[in-house]
């Protein structure tokens, strides 16, 4: 009988485009769909390389001449709250967390279209209509939830407040995208998400809380410098970042290399190389 080994992933890169994060830059990503067979074993691998999922794509940025979108994560075992971290559990004790199979609700999407409307109202996402916000939860080949936060009150009265579409991953927590109820910004209720999910980790045996991206001397970014056993993906491999004066704003101007070179660094599952599995 003859054995056909996987095919590995093809990546491509999109056309330059403005960056959201930074004034006068061009941002440029490169991408690789996921396989449903494979999905999670690629999932779980690339995410470990900065790569971050958006439906069934996986991407990084790849920005000529700019390195300063920073994959970030938090080490569970090394996070100690700050005493505004512990202020902000007290501010938000009267939230009760649920996690659910990754599914759209009418509930969900208000709140999202809230949030957006606030937050977001000039960004990318924020003409997302029920349809295409069902994609992005329900649209995943990988293990996800769709972790809820209530108000502790009885059922008829309780409103949804806050959600996070999350990746279970075999070290780890990803957040893929969170959104809350702008009513609560000064209950900090995002901070309070990422805080839960150190906690659900520690519960779970994960070793990390996946951020997204972090970007140095973008405002809307700032929250994620301020966690400790926090680490960025800079030059091919994670390194603490107790202090975000750490970065060194050279580092960030470096110029990634050419798409190929890019992907050549790129290490791959061995399922998708020997065919185990």
């Amino acid at each position: 009988m003859r054995h056909t080994l996987p095919v590995a992933p093809q990546f491509y890169v999109t056309a330059s485009q403005p960056c959201p994060y930074l004034d006068g830059k061009v941002e440029r990503k490169l991408f690789t769909g996921l396989a449903d067979e494979h999905g999670k074993a690629l999932n779980d691998t690339l995410s470990k390389q900065g790569f971050r999922r958006s439906q069934n794509v996986l991407y990084r940025p790849s920005c000529a001449n700019c390195a300063a979108c920073l994959s970030a994560r938090i080490r569970v075992a090394d996070f100690k709250p700050r005493n505004s971290h512990k202020r902000i559990l007290r501010k938000n004790r009267d939230l009760m967390r649920e996690a659910h199979t990754a599914w759209a609700t009418d509930e969900q999407y208000d709140l999202f279209k809230d949030y957006l409307e606030t937050r977001h109202a000039d960004g990318g996402m924020a003409d997302m209509d029920m349809f295409e916000f069902a994609a992005m939860v329900e649209e995943t080949p990988v293990q996800t939830r769709i972790i809820e936060y209530f108000e502790d009150a009885p059922n008829a009265r309780r409103k949804l407040q806050a959600a996070s579409l999350t990746d279970i991953l075999d070290d780890g927590l990803s957040m893929v995208y969170s959104f809350f109820n702008p009513d609560r910004s000064g209950k900090s209720p995002g901070t309070h998400m990422i805080l839960d999910h150190i906690a659900l980790a520690q519960e779970m045996g994960l070793d990390y809380v996946y951020l997204g991206y972090w970007v140095p001397g973008s405002p809307k970014m700032d929250y994620k410098a301020k966690f400790s056993g926090l680490e960025v993906y800079i030059a091919n491999q994670w390194q603490a970042l107790d202090c975000p004066e750490d970065v060194n704003p050279e580092m960030l101007k470096q110029d990634r290399g050419s798409i190929l070179e890019q992907v050549a660094t790129i290490k791959l599952p061995d399922v998708l190389i020997d065919g185990k599995g």
